[in-house]
């Protein structure tokens, strides 16, 4: 087991997807269900931020809201990293439903030293299938506070080690659908195809 917590962010309106995208089946499962169940095998400690506390009680894992409702996903990593009793958490965005367990674990081992850890695949950064320090949520107070809610304007401000694909494959780590996020009707229609083919 790891020593990080790993982070779950339900938060969205999912209006592109027109239906709650955590609660969609991929490969025989909730999408949430199936990513729990993929992080529980490497961290001692899985939290849920949500604003709908609720619908999510069948996970039965420690949940959280945000303290600073309708200001995105750095509010609901703010709450997370709040509620984690680790000093490194990884933060997973609930339409990631291919997540590799292995790229989550080196991460993590890159974190000593960094505020945070965020991959970099094909020139785009990926902040919501990254690595933070608990010791930054005042850090990420102030910029809620001070209405800098891009998460560019928190990384600007921290020490980050970014992680680009070359660096996963000479580590051996296939990315393979690893940052495949869905977002849209067709992007579920895809995700499940490749769920399928698994």
């Amino acid at each position: 087991m790891l020593n990080a917590t790993a982070i779950i962010l339900a938060g969205g309106k999912s209006s592109r997807m027109g239906t709650n995208k955590a609660l969609l089946p991929v490969g025989g499962e909730q999408n949430i269900t199936r990513l729990r169940n993929r992080l529980q095998l490497l961290f001692p400690e899985v939290l849920l931020v949500t604003n709908d506390p609720e619908t999510y009680q069948f996970l039965q894992i420690p949940i959280t809201t945000d303290r600073y409702p309708g200001q995105g996903p750095l509010a609901g990593i703010h709450a997370g990293l709040d509620l984690s009793s680790n000093p490194y958490a990884l933060v997973i965005a609930c339409d990631m439903p291919f997540i590799s367990q292995e790229i989550a674990h080196y991460l993590v081992e890159q974190a000593e030293g960094f505020d945070a850890v965020v991959p970099r695949i094909e020139g785009q950064l990926h902040p919501l299938f990254a690595v933070y320090r608990s010791a930054l949520v005042p850090v990420i107070e102030e910029c809620l506070k001070s209405d800098q809610l891009r998460m560019n304007d928190l990384l600007e401000q921290v020490k980050v080690r970014y992680i680009d694909e070359k660096e996963l494959e000479n580590a051996k780590l296939t990315i393979g659908e690893a940052f495949y996020n869905m977002n849209r009707p067709e992007e579920y229609e895809r995700a499940q195809q490749i769920a399928e083919q698994e």
